[in-house]
């Protein structure tokens, strides 16, 4: 099977199985949603899904939580990994945005990548669920399957963005971050699945999984 048809029968099979997929990091407004994709980083959405309200009950706005402070942001978020950097980049972030940008979160790349522990990935997850710009952000779900259903090389984060967004329509990115990150979690998990025993790997690859079958013992 060439790549592209692997890409149309993944979208297809996807799409059955993930029709309106929705945002895993509960959020309120543009800006909940940039600082729970912040303090996602190395962290797990439900662990993130957590702490969260009361953080945003506490400084549910760019001005509230630079009131609120670094040393305040952290004992609300202390259970999560990298807790200190976050705590730091929550409260200079957040008055970038009350004194910079009026308290609205920027809608371009540049300006959104120009705040304090938004990298790329960060970006576009906001682009693409706060303001419904194309994107395709790549999380460890992404890169993993991407390389397990030969989409691409895998040799960086950048590069899998780069051919998936090749594969696959502009219509489709927003949707197929969320629907890939949902079906790696639930079917072809790293240990769970090797690339021949979820049903989407058995269908992509018949022939990988019949030669599996045939090493039995």
């Amino acid at each position: 099977m060439k790549k592209i048809e692997r890409a149309e029968l993944i979208r297809n099979r996807l799409g059955e199985l993930y029709p309106h997929p929705p945002v895993p990091l509960d959020h309120r407004d543009t800006f909940t949603l940039l600082v729970a994709v912040l303090l996602s980083a190395q962290c797990t959405d439900k662990k993130v899904n957590e702490v969260t309200p009361r953080l945003f009950d506490a400084a549910g706005t760019p001005e509230k939580m630079s009131h609120l402070g670094e040393d305040q942001i952290y004992l609300f978020i202390k259970s999560l990994g990298l807790a200190r950097q976050k705590a730091k980049n929550l409260a200079s972030l957040s008055s970038i945005v009350v004194e910079k940008f009026d308290c609205l979160i920027p809608n371009s790349f540049e300006e959104l990548e120009s705040l304090p522990g938004v990298g790329h990935k960060t970006a576009s997850v906001v682009m693409a669920q706060a303001f419904g710009v194309p994107a395709f952000p790549v999380d460890t779900h992404i890169h993993r399957l991407a390389q397990r259903w030969g989409l691409t090389n895998g040799k960086s984060v950048v590069q899998t963005e780069a051919d998936l967004k090749k594969l696959f329509p502009r219509e489709h990115w927003n949707d197929l971050h969320l629907q890939i990150i949902f079906y790696g979690r639930e079917y072809c998990t790293a240990r769970g699945c090797d690339g021949t025993r979820c049903d989407l790997c058995r269908e992509l690859y018949p022939r990988r999984r019949k030669a599996v079958e045939c090493r039995k013992p």
